[in-house]
């Protein structure tokens, strides 16, 4: 007769004089025997988003197919080629001016999840649609602590317009709750780690700053608990309780010697950074390791990370580029400036695979998170000279999909049919998303 062990709270904490940390799912928190196996594990939605176009010459592939030839932008995914599909040909027509005049960077920013030709204004009497991440968010977050994190890179411009006529708000944030709610996005990694795993909701910034000199780790409350649950665990939960609190002790860490670095800098006649920490990298990694921890712990199964505001003037001195990455984008054909752009998409392209590989190399059962993550990554205008938003650069990544393939459309194919099959894959199929035609068949697994 088989004995049914008990299963651990998939909600169980460990605690420490007031601290309290989600665990990673692990496989005594499910209940059948299968419960290591990839199909068995909760699926989960990844959106990464580049602001200001990319230069789509360098960026798509010469070769379609299986086993096409990387473009120069693509080639820092080189070793997760068999993870993801580049898709061309894809169009968001409620981008489209339809007779608002100008504005492109407001309106491909709010179309480009939502599929919804947003409201031109810069007034409070916003109107979009409800994005792809938050239609998910409504079902899977049934069952996380949190529905969905909203992160980012760029602090948002909080006062009037940031494109001709468009509010701010278009270009702050992907994701929007209801047409007329848009959710903001978070910059600071410890206001992520705090939310994730401590009470910062709840602490102004006094107290915060009180709070971390005298919780110098976390972890030294919970590793008593720790090891009193090992006990209770087979050895390959263990494993990854082990690896969970060593990615835990290292964000910290790392947090805290970004904010002791910012004490000691003289910034009198500086700029303040766009950024927290200043390095635009440090950053980038620090927000997608949270990202990583938070699917991990399953405390959410739904994120989007812009890794830059629309009409983002970040530079990037440190790839030799100091030029305002906007005014850039209007290179109007000067090899120089196009040549700059080609950097800083593959910079930026070099931070998605850092996320693909953080995501491929945690646990996650027998197989990766990768394995159960679905993955959007893409940017809402293609060639930013022209404003363009009739061939967008998207890329679809994870084991939820097939991969090694560019998949060419027909010319000017609904962006929306990639959103609609995404949520077909998610298991909540809808009949209609924006403008969609019905979903692209070639995603099917």
């Amino acid at each position: 007769m088989m004995i049914p062990r008990k299963l651990l709270d998939r909600r169980t904490l460990l605690r420490g004089l007031g601290t309290a940390m989600a665990l990673p799912l692990l496989d005594a928190m499910l209940p059948s025997a299968r419960a290591a196996e990839p199909a068995a594990r909760p699926k989960r939605l990844q959106v990464f988003y580049t602001p200001n176009g990319m230069i789509m010459d360098r960026y798509v592939p010469e070769t379609v197919g299986h086993g096409y030839t990387l473009s120069p932008t693509l080639s820092p995914l080189e070793p997760y080629r068999d993870h993801f599909s580049v898709i061309s040909g894809l169009a968001h027509y409620n981008a489209g001016a339809l007779g608002d005049g100008p504005g492109s960077h407001g309106r491909s920013c709010g179309a480009f999840l939502t599929g919804a030709h947003p409201r031109r204004t810069e007034g409070f009497d916003l109107q979009c649609g409800v994005s792809l991440d938050q239609i998910v968010a409504r079902q899977f977050g049934q069952a996380t602590q949190v529905a969905s994190l909203e992160l980012g890179i760029d602090p948002p411009s909080l006062m009037g317009s940031c494109d001709v006529g468009y509010s701010c708000t278009y270009t702050n944030t992907l994701s929007w709750r209801s047409p007329t709610v848009a959710l903001p996005v978070t910059v600071n990694p410890r206001d992520v780690f705090e939310r994730l795993f401590g009470d910062g909701d709840a602490l102004d910034e006094h107290s915060r700053q009180q709070q971390l000199r005298r919780q110098s780790s976390i972890l030294d409350f919970v590793r008593q608990d720790a090891a009193r649950l090992s006990g209770r665990l087979g050895m390959t939960d263990r494993r990854k309780v082990d690896e969970y609190l060593e990615a835990i002790r290292d964000i910290e860490l790392r947090i805290q010697r970004a904010s002791q670095g910012a004490g000691n800098v003289d910034t009198q006649g500086l700029t303040r950074p766009a950024g927290i920490p200043e390095a635009f990298q440090t950053h980038v990694r620090m927000m997608v390791d949270l990202q990583v921890l938070a699917l991990q712990t399953d405390l959410t199964r739904v994120c989007t990370f812009m890794l830059g505001r629309e009409l983002s003037n970040r530079t990037y001195p440190e790839i030799g580029v100091p030029d305002s990455h906007h005014m850039l984008s209007h290179h109007g054909g000067d090899p120089e400036k196009i040549a700059k752009l080609v950097r800083i998409n593959h910079l930026h392209m070099t931070q998605f695979a850092y996320l693909l590989q953080r995501l491929r190399d945690t646990r996650d059962g027998e197989g990766s998170l990768l394995d159960r993550t679905l993955v959007l990554a893409g940017a809402s205008l293609g060639e930013p000279n022209e404003h363009d938003h009739m061939n967008l650069p998207i890329i679809v990544a994870g084991g939820l999909t097939p991969g090694n393939q560019h998949i060419k459309t027909a010319k000017h194919t609904p962006l929306c049919n990639l959103l609609l099959s995404m949520l077909e894959t998610l298991d909540m199929p809808q009949q209609q998303m924006g403008d969609s035609t019905g979903p692209l068949a070639a995603l099917r697994v």
